[in-house]
């Protein structure tokens, strides 16, 4: 089933993005400490959006339709989600910020010289090779979009080089820490909330799904009877996620005597709501993710992470990595074999431990 795409202007994108950092009222289970202060929405190189939105403000006309034209291709052809066109237009306003400030005034004047000093500039500044790697990315994006819609004559962008990302081996819990920190929202008996997050703990280390893919999720993404996710993840990409027996009590608790006690008029057909009967912001579901770990006494973990933990779990439970790339969603089996690392590095730890001549 294709869902509906809208494709926003950079206002808009902003704007959703403002609307969507705020607060939700979470219920404090006992031991569990209180939840973590907010922190305004940034774009993924730090900068706060009205930064974005001031910085393409102030671009030459020629520029800022290019980006409005940009960002709607991204959406409506490419179908790509609202996070990363938000990042896309983020890097891309950034770097013709830059050319404004060199003396150039539309897209046709970018050439690599320009490209090449932009990256220069932010490697001075600080950004990390990951940073830099993503930026040098969405400016071959853009470059090949506006060479293919006339505004470059050239792809200026396609020699530009950039950085291999780092790429660390990811924190993930022991087993028993993950099993700790599902536990730590209890069996609560009637508040909506925590019954809400005893569903969240249990789907996130059950299904292994990204955090927006699970607050994304409708009522209709749900089969009980195969218990399966329906998941939209990154490129409009659907795919069906199993969930276990324990998650799809929790869910059935949440949805029999803890939803409907939520719901309201902006609640649509969510399968997860906030306090306020909204859907489930992702903001809230790291909150209560780094709370629940404080009070199960694990290290501090995120919803990544137990997105990481799971893949990790299923691996050394003898999973195949290509069962767990289609799990994950990961569009390249590169992306799935840093678990197979993970493995490795607790293997080789058992071994130097337990073998008398390791």
């Amino acid at each position: 089933m294709t869902r509906p795409v809208r494709s926003p202007t950079v206002g808009q994108v902003d704007a959703r993005q403002a609307g969507e950092d705020r607060s939700d009222t979470v219920a404090h289970h006992p031991g569990a400490g209180t939840p973590a202060g907010g922190r305004g929405d940034r774009s993924p190189g730090g900068r706060r959006s009205g930064g974005t939105a001031a910085r393409h403000a102030g671009l030459p006309l020629a520029m800022r339709e290019a980006v409005d034209r940009f960002a709607r291709h991204q959406t409506s052809v490419a179908g790509r989600s609202t996070h990363t066109v938000r990042a896309y237009v983020a890097d891309v306003v950034s770097l013709l910020d830059h050319a404004v400030r060199m003396g150039h005034t539309t897209p046709s004047e970018l050439d690599l010289s320009v490209l090449r000093s932009w990256l220069a500039r932010l490697r001075s500044s600080g950004a990390a090779r990951t940073s830099l790697a993503r930026r040098a990315a969405a400016a071959r994006t853009f470059s090949t979009w506006a060479h293919r819609a006339g505004l470059l004559a050239t792809d200026v962008a396609a020699g530009l080089a950039s950085p291999r990302p780092h790429r660390p081996l990811p924190g993930v819990l022991r087993t028993d820490q993950a099993a700790a920190l599902v536990e730590a929202a209890g069996r609560p008996d009637d508040d909506p909330v925590l019954l809400r997050d005893r569903a969240v703990l249990e789907l996130l280390y059950a299904s292994g799904v990204r955090v927006s893919e699970l607050c994304g999720l409708d009522l209709r993404d749900v089969d009980r009877g195969r218990r399966v996710l329906r998941v939209l993840g990154k490129g409009a990409r659907e795919r069906a996620v199993p969930y276990g027996a324990p998650a799809d009590r929790a869910l059935d608790d949440w949805l029999r005597r803890g939803r409907p006690r939520l719901a309201g008029p902006d609640s649509g057909e969510a399968l997860l709501l906030g306090a306020r009967g909204g859907r489930l912001h992702p903001t809230v579901v790291r909150r209560l993710v780094a709370r629940y770990a404080r009070a199960a006494g694990v290290p501090t973990i995120s919803p990544h992470g137990l997105r990481h933990s799971a893949a990790t779990h299923l691996l050394a439970g003898g999973a195949d990595l290509r069962s767990v790339q289609e799990l994950l969603g990961h569009s390249s089996l590169a992306s799935t074999q840093i678990y197979t690392h993970v493995s490795t590095e607790r293997l080789r730890a058992a071994y130097r431990q337990a073998h008398p001549r390791a």
